[in-house]
């Protein structure tokens, strides 16, 4: 370390006192995040801030006399740490996420390799943690950011093409607002609909928990139990010794089938797990009780179509409402309009741990490109009709 220390130029000082702050910075971010957190969770990011200390010693030794002061690490890095502090939601794990992705240990000549693939696998731990929320928040997510974006885009489109109409500004903001209320109403009743048809098709693939209470009176050597979890996926040898052991279970004592004792009687909800076909210890993929709700609330996410899509329609009606007329509004509406389809896809990128500013521009692209063809439409059929 000493030879290297020599060695170094201004530039590879600069670098590692750079990746010191940034390290610094990372430790301080999931400690941040763990004090916002209980149990598990809490202990896992502390852990990680305890690893990020190892990088934090390798800096430090490497450069020695040289360390001097190294800043507060990254734009970046400081406002999730910011964020950490007063949110700590998964939108802070998703970027903690990305950040880690984003490592430059793999071409830093100065990080070693168990660096690197330490980098990897924290990655690794904060998408199992953004998962989870991921789950929580997906149902009402999609209705949000859906929501706006079809409020942003057909309206923005409606407006355009009527404007492009030659109608005047009193029509064009009576269209707006009609198809502000018929759209969000027509979300908000799709949304309820399928979410509530996807929540009785989940139901119906479910066992049916009221064959818990009959399974023990089934007959040890004769029934059909084995066909349930062969149905289910397993093979005929497999699912008669997942019967026999549910079986078991469930009596709690006397005979088992091939002689032994039967365990203790287990409780409802891990009878139900059992019926599933999931063994003791085995991580359950169904619907448990500590399973976050991934489908949502049908009346939860009916409102948020309809207040998203509100929003996203109202935002280019916004000039028309102001006063303004003529293409001096078509303007100001196309502006906030790619403004608000810019922060609609950056927010998605966030939460789904990708670059929040491609998604942002991917976002308004599509969005510009449905208006400005409405618009050459509007153009069209208004030279037809005039």
């Amino acid at each position: 370390m000493t030879e290297q220390r020599i060695g170094a130029s201004p530039a590879q000082v600069k670098r590692r006192r750079k990746r010191l702050a940034d390290e610094r910075a990372e430790a301080g971010l999931y400690r941040k995040l763990a004090q916002r957190r209980e149990g598990n969770d809490r202990e896992i990011l502390n852990a990680l801030a305890e690893a990020e200390e190892r990088h934090i010693a390798h800096w430090e030794q490497l450069l020695g006399d040289e360390a001097g002061p190294v800043g507060r690490g990254g734009v970046r890095l400081r406002v999730l740490g910011w964020l950490a502090r007063w949110f700590g939601s998964v939108f802070i794990l998703a970027l903690a996420q990305r950040a880690e992705n984003r490592s430059p240990y793999d071409v830093d000549p100065d990080a070693t390799p168990a660096m690197a693939a330490d980098e990897r696998v924290h990655e690794e731990v904060l998408r199992g943690l953004a998962a989870r929320g991921r789950a929580q928040v997906s149902g009402t997510f999609r209705a949000l950011v859906f929501g706006a974006n079809d409020g942003l885009v057909s309206n923005l489109a409606l407006i355009l093409g009527v404007s492009a109409g030659g109608v005047a500004a009193g029509t064009v903001l009576l269209t707006g607002i009609a198809g502000l209320l018929s759209g969000a109403l027509s979300m908000a009743a799709g949304e309820f609909l399928s979410i509530r048809s996807q929540r009785e098709l989940i139901e119906a693939s479910q066992p049916n928990y009221d064959t818990v209470e009959v399974l023990e009176h089934l007959d040890v050597d004769a029934n059909e139990l084995p066909l349930v979890y062969r149905a289910r996926g397993m093979d005929a040898d497999e699912a008669q010794a997942h019967a026999d052991d549910v079986l078991a279970r469930l009596h709690g004592t006397g005979r088992k089938r091939g002689g032994g004792k039967r365990a203790g009687k287990i409780s409802r909800s891990a009878a139900v797990r059992l019926l599933r076909g999931v063994r003791p210890g085995d991580v359950d993929a169904g619907a448990g009780d500590d399973e976050p709700d991934v489908v949502g609330s049908a009346g939860g996410a009916a409102v948020s179509s309809f207040c998203a899509f509100g929003f996203g329609a109202l935002v280019p009606v916004l000039p028309y409402l102001f006063g303004l007329t003529g293409w001096t509004a078509i303007a100001v509406g196309v502006v906030l309009a790619s403004l608000a389809l810019m922060m609609t896809g950056a927010i998605g990128g966030m939460l789904s741990g990708g670059p929040p500013l491609r998604r942002g521009v991917r976002q308004l692209a599509i969005g510009l490109a449905a208006a400005l063809v409405t618009y050459g439409l509007g153009l069209g059929i208004g030279g037809v009709v005039g």
